[in-house]
């Protein structure tokens, strides 16, 4: 889902005027490429501790293409229907992405509890 909403994001900013490539297009791809890139190096990591935080790296890329996307409508570079598509879609990744930190927060906390349950009385 991330990874679709990153692809239709980087063909829309392709179309935006030639003295934005170094500007806002640029901008603008890399915070939603790296979205994806985040989730996916955060999950092959291989601890719920870097997932959880790449998680929100991730999300904050999300909000950095929110602003972003914002920005070029204002500027006339997306028209209001095709940023009210991509932020449709951004909203979708928003929830998800919500859902995943929350999951990920609630396992460690159930691991943390059961290992403190676990310890000697002495030790706690």
């Amino acid at each position: 889902m991330s990874f679709a909403l990153a692809k239709r994001v980087m063909k829309a900013a392709g179309t935006f005027p030639k003295f934005e490539l170094l500007g806002l297009s640029q901008q603008l791809r890399r915070a939603a490429l790296s979205v994806p890139s985040n989730i996916a190096e955060g999950f092959g990591r291989g601890s719920r501790v870097d997932y959880a935080r790449f998680l929100k790296i991730a999300r904050g890329s999300l909000f950095e293409v929110d602003t972003q996307l914002l920005m070029a409508k204002e500027l006339g570079y997306l028209t209001s229907r095709g940023y009210d598509s991509l932020m449709a879609d951004w909203n979708e990744v928003s929830k998800v992405l919500a859902g995943l930190i929350r999951n990920v927060q609630q396992v460690r906390r159930a691991a943390a509890t059961n290992a403190e349950s676990r310890m000697p009385i002495a030790a706690r």
